[in-house]
């Protein structure tokens, strides 16, 4: 048996350290361990079990130089890559308990790798979690071998797989899993004890004084110990508007259909200003007096009998349905059934459903059948979900701007990792437009100059409705293009992975695709690389860098281009004073504004992200004190 060095304990290496120091100690390992056979490999990584601190401190200096080496030489032998210095820099800094913010196409996937098998030497068990299903799917395959070289066991976790199937997941060493999986487990593991049925009584006071042990046959995960999150951003901050819900499906009518139904004929008759107030930007509905007076003038013939909640509550849920739900942009209508679309991605998550009545809302606004309401089972904020973790890190090339909110409700620092080659994208000046339609003709114009010359064009759109407009404005001008934008979820990775083929022209909800490598061909290259237009700024900065960030990867040329008119979302939303500004400045014949907007811009995105982070932290806030009263009844009531 080889013997490890012994481990002196001191204080961990800084990433100036790393790179200086510790960096060319990782090669000189590398380079040692290359002369070894699989065998011998397998040994040393095995070895390192027995060394993890089990006092609960991190690994220092000397054991992530022999941990990254073993995964360095393993990447070396099954792939014939060598992992860059960042990609060590960027691993280094995950192991810390940090978000690494990696430009797109520096090597995400396989920095993973280093903090996952590090955490992996504990005993208990590493979730990777990425921001889809495809993606954890697509990881898991491609990095199981390296992992297996050095007798680390690796499981995936899907929404269909069987409870045995999970269960043996997540005994492995390293599992991948969607981020929103791991909640769901997680509440499926709090219901199946609550529900246990031979539980005894003051057993759940006796799981606080022994280890989980007795209820491994009831849970499906074994701890929360280590997380590294792929698109950190996106899981820890995008998909935070919403809690993790386990709930009874039901496909039934609702007993309610009558009173949503009534609800939407009637708000078609309410006059905005007069009968209700509508706040767009902060997602507000609130009724005038005469708007309460209104809806109660015809209450003998309202369906009184069948209400489940007050009936100013299914008038304001049918106005929010009509007035800030809207059909291709949060919703699509999917064999008959009203299906939630994320609305960075595009992606249609049909499991999902609002709550208080608001779903029902929408299916009787798009005439389909309103179905009963959804029982929740369990219910977790996705803030307090990942703050259960032990050990928690993430990587994203967009973390900047959101220091803040990754320090206030996870604790984690941001550190932005250099890039492996210069940066050669080439930034075109934003242009403006007085109205959508002008801004729609001169992106067609746009993309038809570029294509003529074998540039491939990456189109980013904020919504299946835009993303459609642009599609029949390229229609009319008989230009081929690929269209992305959430309907063809199976398809999504192999549209957007050809994206950089010279000639090709893709359209795709801003966040499409997001982990898929945009290879270039040579001959796109030679025309100046991939060409990535934005037709309309997103409400959150990071979005919009993320998609300007799929041009230019790895030093390679590129160019990116963003388009903005005074009907956009964002500025009707947030700015509705800056929009009615925009229609009476000078322009050109085509409507193109003449003058740079750029400042008023930044400045209604941070108005916008704001709004946004409020909305976050009132819903955590609002979670934790549900919580905290639950355990405080439960508590009493024992």
């Amino acid at each position: 048996m080889r013997v490890l060095p012994r481990f002196r304990r001191r204080t961990v290496a800084t990433a100036t350290q790393l790179k200086n120091a510790l960096i060319p100690k990782i090669r000189e390992r590398v380079e040692e361990l290359s002369h070894e056979s699989a065998d011998v490999l397998r040994e040393i990584a095995d070895e390192l079990r027995g060394t993890y601190p089990s006092d609960g401190s991190r690994p220092d200096d000397d054991f992530l130089t022999l941990a990254f080496a073993l995964v360095v030489d393993a990447t070396h032998r099954v792939f014939g890559i060598t992992l860059y210095d960042v990609q060590l820099l960027a691993g280094f800094t995950l192991t810390q308990g940090h978000v690494a913010q990696m430009q797109t196409g520096e090597g995400k996937t396989f920095t993973a790798m280093l903090p996952a098998f590090v955490w992996s030497r504990a005993g208990r068990g590493v979730h990777v979690a990425t921001s889809n299903a495809w993606l954890a799917e697509r990881d898991c395959q491609e990095l199981t071998p390296v992992f297996e070289l050095l007798g680390t066991s690796v499981g995936l976790i899907q929404s269909d797989h069987p409870p045995e199937s999970k269960r043996a997941a997540y005994n492995c060493d390293v599992t991948y899993a969607p981020g929103y999986d791991l909640g769901f487990d997680y509440l499926r593991d709090r219901v199946a004890l609550r529900q246990d049925p031979d539980a005894p009584l003051g057993s759940d006071f006796l799981r606080l004084l022994r280890s989980d042990s007795s209820d491994s046959a009831l849970k499906l995960q074994r701890t929360l110990a280590s997380a590294v999150v792929d698109e950190v951003d996106n899981v820890l901050i995008d998909e935070a508007g919403s809690p993790l819900m386990l709930s009874m499906d039901s496909d039934r009518s609702a007993e309610d259909a009558a009173a949503h139904m009534a609800a939407r004929a009637l708000v078609d008759d309410l006059v905005d200003d007069e009968h209700c107030r509508i706040d767009a930007a902060a997602g507000s509905i609130q009724l005038t007096a005469s708007g309460r007076e209104r809806i109660w003038q015809d209450s003998e013939s309202l369906p009184l009998k069948c209400l489940l909640r007050p009936w100013e509550s299914y008038v304001l849920c049918a106005l929010r349905a009509k007035h800030l739900i809207h059909r291709d942009v949060h919703y699509v209508v999917k064999d008959d059934k009203v299906v939630i679309v994320d609305e960075s991605t595009g992606r249609l998550f049909e499991e999902r459903s609002w709550r208080d009545g608001l779903h029902q809302a929408v299916e009787a606004r798009a005439d389909v059948k309103v179905t009963s309401e959804k029982r929740p089972l369990a219910r977790i904020a996705r803030q307090s979900f990942f703050r259960l973790y032990g050990q928690l890190c993430g990587m994203t090339g967009t973390a900047t701007g959101s220091e803040r909110e990754f320090h206030e409700f996870y604790a984690l620092g941001v550190t932005p990792i250099p890039t492996h080659r210069p940066c050669q994208r080439k930034m075109m000046p934003t242009r403006y437009f007085q109205s959508a339609d002008a801004k729609w003709d001169a992106i067609a114009l746009e993309v038809s100059r570029i294509h003529t010359t074998g540039q491939p064009l990456l189109i980013g759109t904020r919504s299946i409705a835009t993303s459609e407009v642009m599609a029949a404005r390229l229609t009319a001008r008989n230009i081929d293009f690929q269209l992305l934008n959430g309907r063809q979820d199976k398809e999504e990775a192999d549209i957007v992975a050809d994206a950089g083929k010279a000639g090709v022209v893709t359209i795709a909800t801003n966040m499409a695709g997001r982990g898929t490598d945009i290879k270039l061909d040579d001959r796109a290259l030679q025309c100046g690389g991939l060409y990535v237009i934005s037709t309309e700024p997103h409400e959150s900065r990071r979005v919009d860098r993320q998609l300007v960030g799929r041009a230019a990867r790895q030093g390679q040329p590129g160019s990116a281009a963003f388009f903005v008119s005074a009907d956009d979302a964002l500025i009707t939303q947030f700015g509705d004073w800056f929009a009615k500004s925009m229609h009476q400045m000078n322009a050109d014949e085509s409507g193109e504004i003449t003058s740079d907007l750029s400042q008023q811009i930044r400045r209604i995105q941070s108005q916008a992200e704001r709004s946004r982070f409020v909305q976050r932290r009132q819903l955590f806030l609002q979670e934790n004190q549900r919580d905290s009263t639950l355990n405080r009844i439960t508590g009493d009531a024992s």
